[in-house]
């Protein structure tokens, strides 16, 4: 099951108390204070961990805790420290603080983390009161108290390149040809309600993420369909491969469907109106799907890609033009 937002509260372990306790040997008199310090509480660590591509191992729980600290012993032994609890996430979670709304860290690239909620300090054992006028003190102190937070993990697919367009514009199925993710296509709308990510092998040394993003509708930015659940994802996308339908089951204008992605990207965030964008025409074995491509082409003014997932035409120019896209040298995107 693939999740990409959860509400979790997590709590850091407590420090252990401090000993209080006074050394006693034969032939020692006034041995003096030797009670150890506690341990200290285990931490609560977020790290973005390669492999792991949904939020779903954290969805079953809402608290997760760490050990606390042990307490100091005689002898000037120290309590057992907890050790810390590691959650992994996907490369790409946004870690936001539910109370204030604040982004704490965006873990984008494999091996980034935060320490979501810190671990209390142990606590001094009656060894650290020892004075020249105090020479058998009995205070100690507790072990600090461990964080708690309730966080709102977020995630934001990192892709090469994203499939946009309309619901059953045919973006599952050229995900299914180009790699081997096999997403669920069906011939009515909103069949991908999730983003799908394949691999898409272009040589022996060189591939590329593919994600196939839902559907569309007017609307969207402002929450409208699957409104933010899908646009957050289109952030990450390096290049947006737009796929229009030549002749949509609700008898709908294909440019007119384009133009109204195209805003609702640009309403949702004005810089992907800037992003690399690839149009492709799909199902081009259809009827008067080569009249659709010029009429395309003209009123945008941009080269449009034809192909179809069902004969192959089409498939290596398409690819030829993702890749050339991914070979121009430009900035590093960073999400919002």
């Amino acid at each position: 099951m693939f999740v990409d937002r959860v509400h979790i509260e997590v709590a850091a372990g407590d420090g252990g108390r401090g000993s209080a306790s006074f050394r006693r040997e034969k032939y020692i008199p006034r041995g003096g204070p030797d009670g150890g310090d506690g341990g200290h509480g285990g931490s609560v660590i977020l790290r973005a961990q390669p492999g792991v591509d949904s939020l779903s191992a954290l969805a079953h729980r809402q608290q997760w805790r760490a050990e606390s600290g042990l307490s100091g012993g005689p002898a000037n032994c120290k309590g057992r420290s907890a050790e810390d609890l590691v959650l992994l996430v996907p490369p790409g979670t946004i870690v936001l603080d539910r109370n204030s709304g604040l982004v704490l860290r965006d873990l984008a690239a494999p091996g980034d983390h935060i320490i979501a909620a810190q671990g209390g300090a142990g606590g001094f054992g009656n060894i650290h009161f020892k004075t020249s006028t105090n020479r058998a003190p009995r205070e100690t102190t507790l072990g600090g108290k461990g964080e708690v937070r309730r966080l709102l993990l977020e995630l934001k697919v990192i892709a090469d390149v994203g499939l946009v367009g309309k619901p059953n514009a045919g973006k599952s199925t050229l995900l299914s040809r180009l790699s081997r993710a096999r997403p669920e296509i069906a011939d009515y709308a909103f069949t991908t309600k999730t983003p799908m990510l394949g691999m898409v092998a272009v040589s022996r040394d060189r591939s590329f993420v593919l994600a196939d993003l839902p559907g569309l509708i007017e609307g969207a930015h402002s929450g409208h369909g699957l409104g933010h659940e899908f646009l957050r994802h289109v952030e990450r996308a390096g290049i947006i491969v737009h796929v229009v339908e030549p002749q949509p089951m609700d008898g709908s204008d294909p440019l007119v469907n384009y133009r109204a992605i195209r805003e609702e990207l640009v309403l949702y965030d004005p810089r992907l109106g800037e992003r690399p964008e690839i149009v492709a025409l799909s199902k081009c074995e259809l009827p008067g799907a080569a009249e659709v491509r010029e009429s395309l082409e003209t009123a945008i003014g941009r080269a449009v890609i034809a192909f179809s997932a069902v004969t192959g035409e089409g498939m290596n120019q398409l690819l030829a033009a993702v890749v050339r896209e991914m070979d121009r040298p430009r900035e590093s995107l960073s999400a919002p």
